[in-house]
């Protein structure tokens, strides 16, 4: 069997946070070690705000996922506040001075419902004038098309696993993905199906404004660079009004 947790240990296998190699989280622990009280919505396993605190960051953090899994593993760390819940189901009131999304979480919501409640409940979280920091893979590289290229294999506790991705379907703006975990000899293990939703810039705009939020600045790489017609992420950091 190849369990939830065992799920969550090999995405932090596959996805460490690593500031020191990665820009995106560089980027991302820029933001939150400047910030006295942090939410991250959709925080996994708990990776960021763990850093974070090993760090020294001495204020509020706070995580929200509705993976039960995953946060078991974040909460090997009792000195970060972790909560079971969706974005939307959220009722803190002016709390944090910054809220983020990282890791592309924020395309896992889908609905046009989905997408408004949970930028609301965000923007509430939010002392006046705090920052909602996210990414989100821009649709006009396509990214869904080099995720089948290949297989990645990895050593999980002295095992060989396989991990292949198939898109099942491309409708509209949401993208269908199978993630396949197998063992050495191919035998599947799991599989798992996700949507992710690909917003262009006018969209997320249009929801922000909507939501009470203004766009302090959207780049289009991790060393804030413009974005641009080859730009493959729109990073925004957006404030509350």
């Amino acid at each position: 069997m190849f369990t939830d947790a065992d799920a969550a240990a090999l995405y932090d296998l596959l996805n460490p946070w690593d500031p020191e190699r990665y820009p995106s989280d560089a980027f991302y622990d820029g933001l939150v070690m400047t910030a006295a009280a942090v939410l991250d919505v959709g925080c996994g396993t708990g990776s960021m705000l763990h850093k974070a605190r090993e760090s020294g960051h001495r204020g509020r953090l706070v995580g929200i996922d509705p993976d039960t899994a995953a946060l078991d593993r974040a909460r090997r760390r009792t000195d970060i506040e972790w909560v079971a819940g969706r974005a939307a189901d959220a009722h803190w009131d002016q709390e944090f001075d910054l809220a983020t999304m990282v890791s592309h979480a924020f395309q896992c919501l889908i609905d046009d419902g989905e997408v408004h409640a949970s930028l609301v409940a965000i923007r509430a979280a939010l002392r006046d004038g705090g920052r909602f920091a996210f990414e989100t893979r821009h649709p006009q590289a396509k990214a869904w098309e080099s995720w089948t290229t290949g297989v990645q294999q990895v050593d999980f506790s002295g095992r060989t696993l396989n991990v292949g991705h198939q898109v099942e379907s491309v409708i509209g703006d949401v993208v269908t993905l199978i993630e396949t975990t197998s063992d050495g000899a191919g035998t599947e293990l799991r599989s798992d199906r996700s949507r992710l939703r690909f917003l262009d810039v006018p969209a997320l705009s249009a929801f922000l404004t909507r939501a009470g939020f203004e766009v302090e600045a959207q780049y289009g790489d991790w060393q804030r660079g413009a974005i641009t017609d080859s730009s493959r992420e729109i990073i925004t950091i957006a404030r509350r009004i």
